[in-house]
Order: C-alpha cells, then structure tokens, then sequence
C-alpha cells in the first residue's frame, strides 16, 4: 500500500510541471527570424487555393481567375480548390496538400484563398514549415485566414499579408495599395481616413508611440488558436485586431480570453480596426465596444487606439503580418519601416 507521501510524489510525476498549482506557463516559443518573401512581377503565376470553406459556384471560381488576370498575374487552380467536404473545400490533408504543393512549386510565385469562411486553422498540422521557410512566397487573405497566415508566421518566421482574397471587391482603392506592397516593395502607412463602409470611427485609447513586428488579424480566429503553437510570440508586438458580426460581449469575452492567456501582458503597442456589423451596444445597458476596449487596454499603459480602416472593409487594404512598424496612438497611424518583400 502506497504511503501518502508516496502518493504525493507519484501525483507530481503524473502532472505535467505547467499545470501545477501555482506555476506560470512558460513563455511562447520565440517566431524564426523574419523572412521577405520575393515580390510579385508581371506575368508571375499564382496558386488558387480553398484552405477553408468550399466554393460552390463556377462563377466565383471564375470572378477570382479575373481578378488575378486584371493584377497581370496568370491563375493556377490548386488541385482540390474545388473540392467539397460539407462547408470545408475537401477534406483536411488535400487542402493542406495544396498549399504544400504550391511552395514547393518555384514557378508559382503567390498564393491566393477563393475565400475564408471558417476551415483555415484545422490544416495548419498538415503544413510542411520546412518547404514553407525554403520557398518563400506571397501568401495573402484575411478573416478565417488568419489562422493560415499567422501560423505560416509563427513556424516558418515568413512575412504574410492581412489582404484581399479572390472574392473581394477589385477596385482601385484596393488594388492600387496590393501592388504598392506586393509589385513596388513600398514601405506604406495605414491612416484613420473614413471610408464609405466604416463603422468604428477613428479614437485614442491611450496616447503615444510605439515600435514592433505588426501582428494580428480576426480576433475569433486568434482566440481559437491562442495556446497553439500556430499563434506568434506577442512579446513586443503591435497587435491588431478586427472582427465582424460579433455582440458586444462576444468581443469582451474574446478579449478577456486574451488578457487571461497573458497575451496582452508584453505589447508595445494595440489597434483596433472595424468592427463591421457588430452590435452597437446602446440598448439594454449593454457596454459599448469604446468602453470594451478601454477597460482592457487603458490599464495596460500602451499606445493604443481603435478605428483603423483594416478589417471587413472596403478598400481591403494589403497588411503585412510580422513586418516592423511604428504606430502613433494619437494621430492614428501605423508605418511600415521597411518593405515587406525582397
């Protein structure tokens, strides 16, 4: 019969070290040093692909193939980019298994989503980081594919662009800022000028400066992949965020799930994009979302501010993730320091 202390002892080897009573997790693992990927040139191949959710319509199929034409750019369609898996484009492994395929291809020099949806996060186990980091290349999307983007980032240190994907509208507000970051190499800033689609207008939440890796995207999508080791070290970081159709305490209980994972502990500095199509929070005595932001950040003592024209928005502008920037709270600006591409 074990002895108590016995039993003690054998109860601290069965329970992992991080679980104890009392102990802090360890830190996140540090992100691989950045990497540029080439920029696009004229005439350049890009890779179609589904990563999350299925497209059902040719013609959809057929306004992304145009819209990569209208760029100079030549489609290829991903094997499975047209398969169905109930509302996932196939199953897990085959649309993993095309964006596999196209990094490792080096005559595909992009790759472009159909679409987000939901579906992006469940392939990042099918990935193969190492042909990523050996061939680096333009990834862009956004919404659900922030889980694609900020998990190619986290592995590979490989820079990604928060951007346009095929089902978006092409305008010149949009594609003028796509070619500026992706053909030009041009070091852009992003500024708090209203747009005909905005919906959170631009405030300082808490004033100052701040330099660091630009890191963000959908908060749904990052509350479901913090922990993971898809989700990049936030340790100096300008983090940035949006989000569509969420309530209001849907957004405060994302954020809460931020601030207890301690990933708002170490920021250097915070952006809230739009929050498109999400309750006002005028009724009911319901917080709004300026009240949401302030009661997390404030306390924090960083730059911050919300507002900015990223997110469910038109134009989408071309963001890259893991680039460094520097933002002022109190102009509402965030600068890229360097270009984005090689």
């Amino acid at each position: 019969m074990l002895t108590t202390a016995a039993m003690a002892g054998l109860a601290s080897a069965l329970v992992p070290p991080r679980r104890l009573l009392g102990q802090v997790p360890p830190a996140a693992s540090a992100t691989p040093m950045p990497l540029r990927p080439p920029r696009l040139q004229p005439g350049d191949r890009v890779g179609i692909i589904s990563p999350a959710g299925a497209t059902l319509l040719q013609r959809e199929q057929d306004i992304v193939t145009a819209a990569i034409r209208e760029l100079g750019l030549v489609p290829v369609l991903g094997p499975h980019a047209r398969d169905r898996h109930g509302y996932l484009a196939g199953v897990d492994s085959d649309r993993a298994a095309d964006v596999n395929q196209f990094f490792a291809d080096p005559a595909i020099k992009a790759l472009m989503p159909i679409r987000g949806d939901w579906g992006s996060a469940r392939i990042l186990p099918y990935l193969d980081y190492g042909i990523i980091r050996e061939n680096p290349k333009i990834i862009v999307g956004f919404s659900d594919i922030t889980a694609l983007l900020l998990g190619i980032y986290a592995k590979t240190g490989l820079i990604t662009f928060h951007g346009p994907h095929g089902l978006t509208s092409w305008a010149a507000d949009q594609t003028q800022p796509f070619r500026r970051v992706l053909f030009d190499g041009a070091a852009v800033s992003i500024e708090a000028v209203p747009t005909s689609d905005i919906s959170t207008p631009a405030r300082v939440i808490t004033p100052g400066q701040a330099r660091g890796p630009l890191i963000g995207g959908n908060l749904s999508v990052i509350s479901g992949i913090l922990g993971s080791p898809y989700m990049p070290n936030l340790d100096g970081a300008i983090l940035v965020l949006e989000d569509i159709g969420e309530a209001i305490y849907r957004i405060d209980r994302m954020m809460t799930q931020l601030k207890l994972a301690g990933a708002l502990d170490n920021l250097a500095g915070f952006v809230f994009g739009q929050c498109t199509r999400c309750a006002s929070g005028d009724d009911d005595g319901s917080l709004t979302l300026e009240q949401v932001l302030r009661d997390h950040l404030q306390p924090l003592g960083i730059p911050a501010w919300s507002g900015a024209i990223l997110g469910h928005v038109e134009p989408l502008l071309t963001v890259p993730i893991g680039i460094e920037v520097t933002m002022d709270a109190s102009r509402g600006t965030i600068q890229m320091m360097q270009p984005a591409v090689e």
